[in-house]
């Protein structure tokens, strides 16, 4: 049923429903449905309608530049970019070990930025659909309305994310844009006073992290037929893993596995992703389309983030969190949960190990060392790729003699997503819309799906080739007083 919503025949003679902006995502994006007279769905597309063109604009940058301007691609997850560039200028400059404490810095300042992006995606942007349910009142299916009926919670909320930016802090020098990673390591260490600072609060924020997945982890069991039917497709997955097929958010080879749980490939090397995974261009989206080359285009599209992470990983490290990954694991009766809401449960079991491998680094003494950076030998391309809170990510840098910047290629973990995205409102159109006159609380369950993604669209809009532009001029009274059309294959129409 999914695959007729996506070839649907004449649209012109069908009924277009345009969803715009969707809400309480970081980004412009907008899906549009087209029915029959009869209601009837015959196709659901998610549209990325906003293009950066940060891939093209760097090229002719310094490659030490890199780190501190690709994190200018988002304001909520800068460390993830800043991170990757810094892993890619790594191999720039021929360095494959940073020391210990320049690993570990940067880890504790991963470890930041996903607990505080986490914290910020549930408890702000979908604990009002997860608490008051999806077909609530959009009056009171807010923040406002979570502050008001729920306050603990929203504090809670509020306070896990103040303190991974402060984990931020102490590691980069800002809570946002910060500048701690370098080519080959760090510019700071980490003082016992900003130690002693981070460990006054982190046993609380261990507890209240528990705290939020016991909240999700019930949420999800009380209905538990609906929470596992709503936007279930099946996907391939892929992400990074640790050399013990363990849970790895900085470092790891890949591991993508089958709808099943079945291995596509294990612990490859990062720095050969290009002969593993290609993008499709669409001419209805400025993001692309990544795909498993085994697979082809057709059924080797695939999800990243916290559902595919926590399916993909054998173990935690951390306690808490491991517990809390058995139960989950054993909820899916012997195969990977694939519904889009299940995905929240598998971000705050994230969460809380984030908090706990805090806690443990915060006790590590090579944060205070002073070796901070390695040098090497300058090579022509470099490749970084790390686990942002949304999914895996992918940075790669071509450079010429003189160290600047001739191509560049970032692959976001909404990217990664595209599809997966898209195959998610297709099924909860079928499902859901499919033959019903819509509602705002019909309509809202597209949003729902695309949410349980916690899409970065701001990060994910590039182009290649000509895509299609319309550009319109209007007059003060918002009047069109001229347009200008250039189409997929270059044409330009007045």
């Amino acid at each position: 049923m999914t695959k007729n919503l996506e070839t649907a025949r004449h649209p012109e003679t069908l009924k277009r429903v345009c969803i715009e902006p969707l809400t309480r995502v970081e980004g412009h994006g907008k899906v549009t449905l087209l029915l029959d007279e009869d209601d009837h769905v015959k196709q659901a597309r998610l549209h990325i309608v906003e293009f950066r063109g940060f891939e093209k604009f760097i090229q002719g940058r310094p490659y030490w530049e890199l780190p501190v301007l690709v994190q200018r691609l988002c304001g909520i997850c800068p460390v993830s970019h800043h991170l990757a560039a810094a892993k890619a200028c790594d191999r720039l400059i021929g360095v494959d070990r940073l020391t210990p404490t320049a690993e570990k810095v940067r880890r504790l300042m991963h470890l930041g930025q996903v607990l505080q992006s986490h914290a910020l995606h549930f408890f702000h942007l979908s604990s009002p659909d997860l608490l008051f349910g999806i077909d609530d009142a959009v009056a009171h299916r807010n923040i406002v309305g979570v502050i008001r009926d729920h306050p603990e919670i929203a504090m809670e909320g509020v306070l896990l994310r103040k303190f991974g930016q402060e984990v931020i802090r102490v590691t980069s020098g800002k809570r946002v844009h910060g500048t701690g990673a370098l080519p080959g390591g760090v510019n700071k260490n980490v003082s016992l006073e900003e130690r002693d600072f981070l460990l006054a609060d982190i046993d609380r924020i261990v507890d209240w992290a528990e705290k939020g997945v016991q909240l999700i982890k019930r949420i999800i069991l009380t209905r538990a037929d609906f929470h596992y039917r709503f936007a279930n497709v099946d996907a391939n997955t892929l992400s990074l893993v640790s050399p013990d097929g363990g849970f790895e958010l900085y470092d790891g080879g890949l591991r993508a596995r089958g709808p099943q749980g079945e291995t596509l490939f294990d612990h490859a090397d990062d720095q050969g992703y290009a002969e593993l995974l290609h993008e499709e261009i669409k001419s209805w989206s400025y993001m692309k389309f990544p795909f498993i080359v085994a697979l082809g285009p057709e059924k080797g599209w695939y999800r990243v983030g916290p559902l595919a992470r926590v399916n993909n990983c054998e173990r935690f490290h951390t306690p808490l969190a491991e517990q809390e990954r058995q139960d989950f694991a054993a909820a899916g009766e012997g195969r990977p949960l694939q519904a889009a809401l299940t995905t929240h449960w598998a971000r705050m079991i994230e969460l809380l190990h984030c908090a706990e491998a805090i806690r443990e680094l915060l006790a590590d003494p090579d944060l205070q060392g002073t070796d901070l950076r390695r040098e090497g030998e300058l090579q022509t391309t470099g490749i970084g790729v790390l686990e942002a809170p949304r999914g895996t990510l992918f940075h790669h840098y071509e450079i010429d003699s003189d160290g600047l910047v001739t191509r560049a290629n970032l692959i976001v973990s909404t990217t990664n997503n595209n599809q997966a995205m898209n195959e998610s409102i297709r099924r909860v159109a079928a499902d859901d819309l499919d033959g019903h006159a819509l509602t705002e609380p019909l309509l809202n369950r597209i949003e729902v799906a695309i949410r349980a993604y916690d899409p970065c669209l701001s990060c994910a809009t590039h182009a290649i080739g000509q895509m299609p532009l319309e550009l319109e001029l209007l007059d003060a009274e918002g009047r069109r007083i001229g347009r200008l059309v250039r189409h997929a294959d270059g044409s330009i129409d007045a």
